[in-house]
């Protein structure tokens, strides 16, 4: 049995390496619609919420969503879903923050992710999937993940981790899919955290919950899509779509 979710996807136009990026087109929808419109087809949300500081995504988002406007001051998604979610007035057991520069997550990352809250001890949940491209694994643009044997992430690093001293040593590597899913008060409690020396060093907020002995649940997911952190990621977006 699920519990009570909702989604809320933190939508920021003023992005240092693509500027408006939820407003960009793809396939004659925009990025920010493509990804309301996968987290409308997850069943039995409370509600769907787009969370922005910037009226041009609000002007484009209200037609078709409940928009909520936040400070424009928030260093991370996790900060804005936390402000709508006050805001909002819904009472869910669950917050999912879908980020804004996924178009083509599928519903059955969610449900992975809300899966994990079966066990009363979930705090946090996330995703990773195995990397098999060595230009992936030393990319410090792909973030990657290790768990421990009860799939609880030990660490978060834009580095090749775990070190492979021997080369004959067989090691999986899994990148990091940054969907998360939070317990309402959990959620409360991590944006009421200082910034750690981990974060600050990584430039990951997720390492400053782990540094405050928080908890973060790990699902695996075997679905490769790309996101769009750049101009040149929303060309591969476009040669994605017409592929699939």
């Amino acid at each position: 049995m699920f519990p009570s979710f909702c989604i809320i996807i933190p939508a920021r136009f003023g992005s240092t390496r693509f500027p408006g990026k939820p407003l960009a087109d793809i396939g004659g929808k925009t990025l920010l619609r493509r990804v309301y419109d996968a987290a409308k087809s997850v069943m039995g949300y409370e509600a769907v919420i787009i969370a922005t500081d910037d009226e041009r995504i609000r002007e484009h988002a209200e037609a078709y969503a409940t928009v909520i406007m936040t400070n424009p001051e928030h260093q991370s998604g996790t900060d804005r879903c936390c402000e709508a979610f006050v805001k909002s007035g819904l009472h869910c057991d669950v917050v999912v923050n879908l980020q804004g520069d996924e178009p083509f997550i599928k519903p059955s990352q969610v449900k992975d992710l809300l899966r994990l809250f079966e066990s009363h001890s979930t705090q946090i949940a996330t995703l990773k999937k195995e990397l098999f491209d060595i230009g992936e694994i030393d990319n410090p643009n792909v973030v990657k993940v290790v768990t421990d044997i009860h799939q609880k992430a030990l660490y978060f690093s834009r580095s090749r981790i775990p070190f492979q001293r021997e080369a004959s040593a067989a090691q999986k590597y899994f990148k990091h899919i940054g969907m998360y899913a939070y317990r309402a008060d959990t959620l409360m409690e991590i944006t009421a955290l200082a910034t750690s020396s981990l974060e600050n060093t990584e430039k990951l907020e997720q390492l400053r919950w782990l540094e405050n002995g928080y908890s973060i649940s790990v699902a695996e997911t075997h679905w490769q899509s790309p996101s769009v952190d750049t101009p040149e990621d929303l060309e591969h977006a476009k040669l994605f779509l017409s592929q699939n």
